[in-house]
């Protein structure tokens, strides 16, 4: 392993659900290992509030996260970039970094049942990442 974080970085269209679970249980898990980010072609206003919700079962607050706008520096400065799953293919942040897609489904909209599913995966795949880069 370098000397150096991996810097990772998370995309969603919307950067409100799942690009936001999967970057913040990589710090939870990670330490200081990696850097990781999340970003969007199409930000929301805020997080998904059940997915907040989802999230804090796991004793994570994204109460304050902000979706943000992918931009050519974060692209560039990626050591990894991974894609939720886009089901808007005109925005899809793929198209504009070169990445790897976990295919996740869109937890908008979802019960919070459906959610928490989907926080789990989103947590199990994380955790592989981190000992695939062996943190």
């Amino acid at each position: 392993m370098s000397d150096r974080p991996l810097n990772v970085l998370f995309l969603c269209v919307h950067n409100a659900g799942r690009s936001q679970m999967a970057a913040a249980f990589a710090k939870y898990y990670g330490g200081a290992a990696i850097v990781a980010e999340s970003a969007g072609t199409m930000p929301s206003e805020r997080v998904h509030p059940v997915v907040a919700e989802a999230m804090l079962e796991r004793g994570i607050d994204l109460s304050r996260a902000t979706p943000r706008l992918l931009t050519d520096e974060m692209a560039r400065e990626a050591d990894r970039a991974i894609t939720m799953g886009c089901a808007i293919e005109e925005v899809c942040p793929a198209g504009l970094v070169d990445t790897e897609d976990w295919a996740l489904e869109d937890p908008s909209g979802k019960p919070i049942e459906r959610v928490r599913e989907i926080r789990d995966e989103i947590e199990r795949r994380v955790r592989a990442l981190l000992l695939e880069i062996g943190t």
